[in-house]
């Protein structure tokens, strides 16, 4: 993590990371001014909290309350030399917790983070830049150039061959990766998580059998999501680049829509039409791009190559954000190498897809199968040993399909957690469902997966394979338990080089009678595909075209950007779009209009709910007002302080509307009971003389919202390198 610290008055300090600002001073005695806590007082508090905090992921998973467990911790300095010293955490425990929990939280504070950073003893290294912000220089393990030559299956180059390359495409976007955490629990299975030190909404997890293949894993996903824009899904780009000659990439080519917003010639083609288009519903605004909002300009469109005949088809840019994800891409050291990758994944996940929607009951590996494999092995046994019996299954449904499946069971709550994997060496698929099992995933993290069921609309409804996609924590079926497969057990294999392996996948999906397109994207130095196979690797349902389509922003981005600049005519015809829209109430404005507001503020917890009511406020009608301060209270997660601003407005509003209250009767104790800072903020939001409390101004150049900059930020460094290969390329 980077933590810039800027030098303010005197002897304070400001510490900047992620969304938060920590301010250091000193005492007085040692000419502070006392203001804040030391930096050494911050860490030391750091290992209590720290330790407190995995007391509380304990009781939480084993439904112990916390209210009567007390934590304390003192540092006993060794009198002839202060930097040896003595951290003393102690647990006060009430006497009904019992003995195996008592034991089982002691053992949590072991766990402390904190305390194994300091016992192991960190590196410190100084050095001097020319310029941090431009400094790029990746904060990776190891030196990636080192001689050591690994080779895995599925690999072009040797492990460290493919970090050095990929760590110096990053270095020359100038993006500073950093490693944020590495796991390790279960031998042969590692994950980690990296980000952009300077973004850290970008971000990607790697996984593997050593702790090589899982940073090449992460890397080279961070590269396919640059590549394929997908850190900046739905997220608006700004004006500046809205306006630019190209948005999203050079080659890409806008559509004006027909007479009566008809879909404009020259977008799709007949075989994808027909899948995204049945009812003949689709209009051309459905398609304008969320990022630029230029429904002027027209459809967005991208290059995509048909592979039945070489002939290139344009996908709108909304048609992709909107309905395959993440799904189809990935970066490899040779084009084939990630189109194998590219092609694993989509079946992986449209197979997933078919067995749990359908139940279908699939067949163990042999144990004398899976005894070729032994680390593959000793971490399911490490799993096993630890409480959670594990099922390998063949997903292959009877040798089509180059896909295994690796299931937990969780006795402790009856949750279950089925991960597959696919490549076309069935090794390799095995290593993968155990790898994505345990990505980024602690014991305790087990505790949170669901239970199975019956219910076939449960198992079959939409958002349950978007949960499945996005961490594997959907639901399955109790069928899928029968020791009655639907198929016979096949020890399939795909295998060959890349090259072979590509056209053995291309094949599967022609003998299904699938149609795929693919774009290449190598600007930055490592071929990217990205491949499309219409009504097989969407992730959400066409019709979200229609019904859920992200460019809904486009109605409220602007006017809820400049919120505080709206007379009351825009603001009642803003609050009448959103009421018309039947866009659900309890959604966050973030999602909304694709801003990445500061989390820790009120933009940042803002739902639509919420901007309604304060807008009726702005507009004085204040019983539908007081309706939607009932239903927040009721039913909205935010902050405390929130929370109590709304209650206090609760109150006054019902003072204020009452025909026999008077609220100068009330103010005295109302504002003992809430504070004169919230009182006065309700009262003048009740009277009109206070707007939109708690909302910073803003505008549609962004003003004010670093979060989003920055991601902004990081998005021109790729749209620059995007448009200087361009230039590069073009006939001189």
């Amino acid at each position: 993590m980077e933590i810039k610290v800027n030098f303010l008055e005197n002897l304070r300090l400001e510490a900047k990371f992620d969304d938060f600002t920590v301010i250091t001073d000193q005492p007085i005695r040692y000419k502070g001014d006392g203001s804040a806590p030391s930096p050494f007082d911050y860490f030391l508090a750091s290992s209590a909290l720290c330790a407190a905090y995995f007391v509380r992921v304990y009781c939480i998973s084993r439904n112990i309350p916390t209210e009567n467990i007390r934590l304390s911790q003192n540092n006993i300095v060794d009198p002839e030399n202060r930097y040896s010293q003595i951290f003393k955490i102690q647990v006060e425990l009430p006497e009904d917790i019992s003995e195996k929990d008592r034991k089982g939280i002691l053992r949590a504070v072991e766990r402390c983070t904190v305390k194994k950073v300091v016992q192991t003893g960190p590196a410190f290294q100084i050095e001097e830049v020319t310029n941090i912000d431009e400094d790029a220089q990746a904060l990776l393990m190891g030196d990636p150039t080192a001689q050591q030559q690994t080779y895995i299956e599925g690999k072009d180059l040797p492990l460290e061959q493919t970090i050095a390359n990929m760590t110096a495409i990053l270095q020359q976007l100038g993006m500073k990766i950093e490693i944020a955490s590495w796991r390790n629990i279960v031998p042969h299975v590692w994950s980690l998580h990296i980000r952009d030190a300077a973004s850290p909404m970008c971000f990607t997890n790697g996984k593997g059998a050593t702790k090589e293949a899982a940073l090449c894993s992460a890397l080279g996903e961070f590269i396919e999501r640059l590549n394929c824009n997908f850190f900046y899904n739905d997220q608006y780009f700004g004006e500046e680049i809205a306006h630019s000659d190209f948005v999203h990439y050079p080659d890409e080519k806008w559509f004006k829509p027909g007479p009566d917003d008809q879909l404009p010639e020259g977008i799709l083609d007949a075989y994808s039409r027909a899948i995204y288009d049945p009812e003949g519903e689709l209009r051309g605004s459905h398609l304008i791009d969320t990022n630029s909002g230029r429904s002027d300009r027209g459809i967005c469109a991208l290059p995509y190559v048909r592979q039945s005949d070489g002939e290139t088809v344009y996908f709108p840019s909304n048609l992709i954000e909107n309905l395959f994800l993440s799904n189809g891409m990935s970066a490899g050291n040779t084009l084939h190498e990630a189109q194998v990758q590219c092609l694993s994944e989509i079946f992986e996940r449209a197979v997933k897809r078919q067995i749990i929607e359908q139940q279908i009951t699939l067949p163990d590996v042999p144990q004398e199968v899976l005894a070729k494999y032994p680390d593959i092995v000793e971490g399911i046994e490490a799993l096993e040993a630890q409480g959670f019996p594990i099922l390998v299954k063949d997903a292959s449904l009877g040798g089509q399909f180059p896909v295994a499946c690796v299931t937990l069971m969780n006795p402790k709550t009856s949750g279950v957690f089925a991960s597959f994997g696919a490549h076309p060496s069935f090794e390799v698929a095995l290593e993968r469902s155990l790898t994505e099992l345990m990505q980024g995933r602690s014991f305790e993290g087990l505790n949170d997966v669901p239970p199975p069921t019956f219910s076939e609309l449960a198992v079959s409804e939409p958002n349950n394979f978007v949960e499945h996609f996005i961490d594997s924590t959907g639901v399955v079926s109790w069928r899928f338990f029968s020791s009655k497969a639907d198929y016979d057990f096949v020890e399939w294999d795909f295998s060959g080089t890349n090259e072979d392996e590509a056209a053995t996948l291309f094949g599967i999906l022609e003998s299904i009678g699938k149609e795929a397109y693919m774009a290449v994207y190598d600007d930055l130095g490592a071929p990217t595909c990205r491949i499309l196979v219409p009504d097989y690797s969407e992730v959400y349902p066409v019709e979200d075209l229609i019904w859920d389509n992200t460019n809904v922003a486009l109605q409220f981005r602007e006017d809820i950007l400049n919120l505080h600049r709206l007379s009351d005519d825009q603001l009642r015809a803003l609050v009448e779009r959103i009421e018309d829209s039947e866009i659900d109430h309890y959604g966050d404005i973030i999602t909304l209009i694709g801003i990445e507001f500061d989390e820790n503020t009120v933009w940042g917890q803002l739902t639509l709910l919420e901007l309604k009511l304060i807008i009726y406020l702005a507009l004085g009608e204040l019983e539908p007002a007081y309706e939607l301060v009932e239903e927040f209270l009721q039913y909205n997660d935010n902050t405390v302080e929130r929370s109590l601003f709304y209650r206090a407005m609760s109150a006054v509003l019902e003072i204020t509307l009452s025909d026999e209250l008077v609220l100068q009767d009330y103010q005295y104790n109302l504002t003992r009971m809430f504070g004169e800072e919230t009182m006065q903020a309700v009262i003048g939001s009740v009277d009109g003389s206070v707007r939109f409390y708690g909302l910073t101004p803003t505008n549609t150049k962004l003003e004010g919202l670093d979060r989003h900059l920055r991601l902004i930020d990081s998005y021109k460094k790729l749209h620059a390198a995007r448009a200087a290969n361009h230039q590069q390329r073009k006939p001189q």
